[in-house]
């Protein structure tokens, strides 16, 4: 099962979604970046966030983007936040170092559903 939220391993830096969309799915559509603005019935400058990884896809900006490409919003939402928790783990990097690990027992973890995220 693919994880909700795939975290990088740290050995490559996936790009922002926006960056996939703006690089491979716009131009394989064969869309303009003011076409699929209206599309998805968007201002040109909320995509232009979204490209540039100033905005998030949201679920509702997923949802809109499964309807214009085929591509399934739950892909979306996993690249960002793949993307966010790479950013935040960086940006928390001296914290979390100096967070003490009370690590929960496998059969708990497994009752939970946490080992189905890996």
């Amino acid at each position: 099962m693919e994880s909700s939220c795939a975290p990088d391993d740290g050995h490559e830096k996936r790009p922002h979604p926006g960056a996939l969309l703006r690089d491979y799915v716009l131009p394989g559509i064969g869309l303009s970046i003011s076409q699929a603005a209206r599309d998805l019935q968007v201002s040109r400058q909320t995509l232009h966030r979204i490209f540039d990884g100033t905005a998030s896809v949201t679920p509702e900006m997923a949802a809109r983007i499964e309807t214009l490409t085929g591509v399934p919003s739950m892909f979306w939402l996993r690249r960002q936040c793949a993307f966010d928790l790479n950013r935040a783990r960086v940006s928390l990097a001296d914290v979390l170092s100096h967070i003490p690990r009370h690590t929960l027992p496998h059969v708990i973890m497994k009752q939970i559903g946490a080992l189905d995220e890996r």
